[in-house]
């Protein structure tokens, strides 16, 4: 059913190549490159969606970075004190922060910011409940006062996925929580040129020359945020021949996420060069545990035990250099990684899975498995995890759509039966699931959760008390048993992780950052 879409999507691509391409070379300061998906989400607070995230560290600015080596660095923030008991820190902003509209950024627009965003992110809502209240201190610095030490201050301010304390001007961060943003005004070192936006095409953002870097070097999403091209075009392509068709041709400067299935040609083409920009991530399969059947843990465990990584790594991935097995919810060789569990082993357990389901009861009604047919990181792996999942006992429903239409359907609560869903796939990053607060779908807090809804007091006590502990090996420990009950509850299923790689045309890009998350700054055309 997308076949002729996407047919008249290239042919449409293909004709706007063409009335760009003789201006190509005189306008050598516009960066033309394919984000790894469609743009239709802008609000980075409200979805966790990758490309959305990376609009957002386009136009907005954080108040702390992370450094190449994971450590927080200031960002916006001058200089910051914390008291001796950790429970009273104090903050103050650089001078010359100021807004797209020319406005200054104030603390009143970061206390917003922060609240709002506290609302919607894992961690900050934990940090939230910690603090006891948090206030400017002139117009330019601002302190938290908690009721008890919290552990992430730093780290919480600093989160660079998921969804990152991005700051906005009071008057954006008013929006409610749960409601979309409509202005996209920013401090970040891009403007978003909203009059140029054309939703499944292309995404125009314009250089900010009124934002002034940091004076250190770039590290992560730390450092001096110099941007050295004019102008910075997303050409939105959704098939992989397109895009590997685009920038073998020149038609495009960069593709930020590499079509693995186009792994061979591109590394070995001369005139491009592959980077890379991000850590390795993970793909990992989500169950609705708020309407059945997963609201049975059983039920849940037992989709679980259908999962095969290799088998789906290596539909996805194509490439072995692209991808290895891993079972552990932290990134594997990671300082809290834990790869053996007696609930999961990333091989296929079919029988057992049969067994669960006739203790629970299962009836045979269909699983809605969303399929974003439209996105070539992802398309691969549904269709083999409903075939894994038949085999395991399951009747599958898998309903193809785009991912934008996943996105927002994967926000409804209702039975999968009257517009909701069951299941879905997506990736994450490195930095995502480093650390159990930083995971957002590692939540037992019910429909203040991420997607899915998991209810589940026990996890939410052991985050807890991972945040109190100091103890390194007292958090290895914790971490191992939030693992061990997220596997009991069938809360979500690893199935490996993946080496995303970005593509540059050699010669004529250069200055692309390793950073937790894919950022545009500091890149240079030649």
């Amino acid at each position: 059913m997308y076949r002729r879409p996407f047919l008249r999507a290239a042919a449409a691509a293909v004709l706007a190549f063409a009335a760009v391409g003789a201006s190509a070379q005189v306008d050598a300061k516009v960066l033309r490159m394919v984000p790894q998906t469609d743009l239709k989400i802008l609000d980075p607070i409200w979805t966790t969606a990758f490309v959305t995230r990376d609009h957002g560290y386009m136009i907005y600015d954080t108040l702390f970075g992370v450094d190449v080596g994971g450590k927080p660095q200031p960002q916006m923030v001058d200089k910051y004190t914390a008291s001796a008991d950790a429970k009273v820190w104090t903050f103050t902003l650089r001078k010359g922060l100021a807004f797209h509209d020319g406005q200054p950024v104030t603390a009143a627009d970061v206390i917003a910011s922060l609240t709002r965003w506290g609302k919607r992110d894992s961690l900050g809502q934990r940090m939230f409940a910690a603090l006891d209240k948090i206030e400017a201190v002139g117009g330019t610095g601002f302190r938290m006062t908690f009721r008890q030490p919290f552990g992430l201050v730093l780290e919480a301010l600093a989160k660079p996925s998921g969804s990152p304390a991005f700051v906005m001007p009071k008057r954006v961060a008013d929006t409610p929580a749960d409601k979309q943003i409509d202005d996209y005004t920013g401090s970040g070192p891009y403007v978003f040129a909203k009059s140029e936006f054309r939703p499944g095409e292309k995404v125009v953002y314009l250089k900010n020359k009124a934002y002034v870097p940091r004076t250190e070097s770039p590290s992560g999403t730390a450092g001096g945020k110099r941007v050295y091209v004019d102008k910075v075009e997303w050409i939105i392509l959704k098939d992989a021949q397109t895009q590997s068709n685009a920038i073998v041709n020149g038609e495009v400067d960069m593709l930020s996420w590499m079509p693995p299935e186009h792994y061979a040609s591109l590394r070995t083409n001369p005139k491009l060069e592959t980077v890379k920009p991000t850590f390795a991530g993970s793909y990992y399969l989500h169950l609705n545990h708020h309407v059945p059947p997963f609201d049975n843990p059983k039920i849940a465990r037992a989709a679980l035990l259908a999962v095969n990584q290799e088998a789906l790594l290596r539909g996805q991935m194509v490439f072995r250099d692209l991808y290895r097995t891993c079972t552990s919810i932290y990134p594997c060789g990671s300082p809290l990684a834990t790869e053996t569990h007696p609930l999961f082993t990333g091989k296929p357990q079919f029988e057992e899975a049969k067994k669960l389901l006739k203790e629970a009861g299962y009836d045979g009604t269909p699983i809605v498995l969303m399929h974003p047919a439209d996105f070539n990181l992802l398309n691969k792996l549904p269709p083999i995890m409903a075939q894994l999942l038949k085999q395991a006992g399951f009747t599958v429903d898998m309903q193809s759509m785009d991912w934008p239409t996943l996105l927002m359907r994967r926000t409804k609560k209702e039975p999968a039966d009257k517009g909701g869903w069951n299941a879905f796939i997506t990736g994450w990053g490195g930095s995502d699931t480093l650390n159990p607060l930083f995971f957002a779908p590692l939540t037992g807090n019910g429909e203040k959760g991420w997607f899915g809804w998991n209810n589940d007091p026990k996890l939410e006590e052991l985050k807890g008390a991972f945040v109190s502990a100091t103890d390194p090996a007292a958090r290895k420990r914790l971490a191992g048993e939030i693992q061990a009950r997220a596997m009991e509850t069938g809360l979500f299923a690893p199935l490996g992780e993946t080496n995303n790689l970005s593509v540059i045309r050699r010669g004529a890009v250069e200055g692309v950052l390793l950073a937790p998350v894919n950022v545009f700054w500091n890149i240079k055309k030649k």
